[in-house]
């Protein structure tokens, strides 16, 4: 445990140092890139001709390539505030279950010292060493799922110095060529193509249909552990939610009651949200799995859900507060 403090302490300030690096460069590149279109229209207030129009065409591409490297940093920004959150939320964590061990030990301990007799402190050491094999585990989880979230930012990073694939050109009938899942999210207006568009986020989850998970839990998602709510905030985040990698269920519904995204009224489910399985997101008992809204028709639901028989599948239940507590809506 105490290794596990250690492997998370003191990262979250180097996540924040980069964080501030990232969001001055968004706002210096802004005020240039303000400044540039300021002067060019200076520039050209009196000045015509051929020469002029060349000269505006490349100040303007010198902006667009501001604006560019700006917005990237600015994303880059929040993914590295994301991170930070992360680690400041997995070391706190692994400091308390370090602390409620090491209290629990030593009352086990002194409890055995207090009867005096050897089957008495043999019986402490014992229970000492089953709390040891709890907390570690418990822990491992806690730097795990920091991990993962880190992985995940690490890769929305890399994206950022990715070039974006330009949409194929119309064909003689106006329809496009097939794309990645994960572009525009498809042609047709269907929402697709802003941050958390309904389209994109059922169709980044129709393509996990059918994957199976590993032994022990072990999937693509998150930690080796019940994985429906990894794979509910991995779709989100893959669609473009500003959502982090949340394990647990009742964190999804806490998430989205911060962001006012939260709802308990069932008639607001629309395609892309998610629904809560439970009566509430108190804890595991209450808050029992999540599923990913791909459409509603009547009273009737369909989602597409991670960790259901071991898989991602398609089920379709009744919108019932007998199944659900709540939704929360992406955007």
């Amino acid at each position: 445990m105490v290794e596990h403090r250690n492997q998370l302490a003191g990262k979250a300030e180097d996540a924040s140092l980069a964080r501030q690096s990232f969001a001055s460069v968004h706002s210096e590149l802004t005020e240039h890139r303000v400044k540039h279109r300021d002067d060019t229209h200076a520039v050209l207030a009196d000045w015509v001709g051929r020469d002029a129009d060349g000269f505006s065409r490349r100040a303007d591409r010198t902006r667009s390539a501001l604006r560019g490297t700006g917005d990237a940093a600015g994303k880059a920004a929040v993914i590295t505030a994301g991170a930070a959150e992360a680690l400041v939320t997995g070391h706190g964590a692994v400091v308390r279950l370090l602390d409620e061990y090491t209290e629990r030990a030593v009352r086990v301990l002194d409890a055995g010292l207090a009867v005096g007799q050897r089957p008495a402190l043999m019986r402490a050491v014992g229970e000492v060493a089953d709390l040891v094999r709890q907390y570690t585990g418990e822990s491992a989880k806690q730097v795990a799922e920091t991990k993962v979230a880190l992985a995940d930012a690490a890769h929305r990073l890399r994206e950022l110095h990715e070039p974006r694939k330009q949409p194929k050109p119309a064909g003689p009938d106006g329809s496009r060529g097939s794309g990645d899942s994960r572009g525009s999210g498809g042609s047709g207006g269907s929402g697709g193509s802003g941050a958390g568009g309904a389209h994109r986020i059922t169709q980044v989850a129709a393509s996990q249909l059918g994957y199976h998970e590993g032994p022990g839990n072990a999937n693509k998602y998150g930690p080796a552990a019940p994985w429906c709510s990894s794979f509910a905030t991995w779709v989100w985040r893959r669609a473009g939610v500003n959502i982090p990698l949340l394990p647990f269920t009742g964190a999804v519904f806490t998430w989205g009651k911060k962001k006012g995204l939260a709802y308990h009224d069932l008639s607001r489910a629309k395609p892309g949200d998610v629904l809560l399985f439970g009566t509430g997101p108190q804890n595991t008992s209450t808050s029992t799995h999540i599923g990913i809204v791909e459409k509603v028709n009547g009273d009737k639901v369909t989602l597409i859900e991670g960790n259901a028989g071991d898989s991602v599948a398609r089920r379709t239940h009744t919108l019932s507060h007998n199944t659900f507590y709540g939704g929360v809506h992406p955007s």
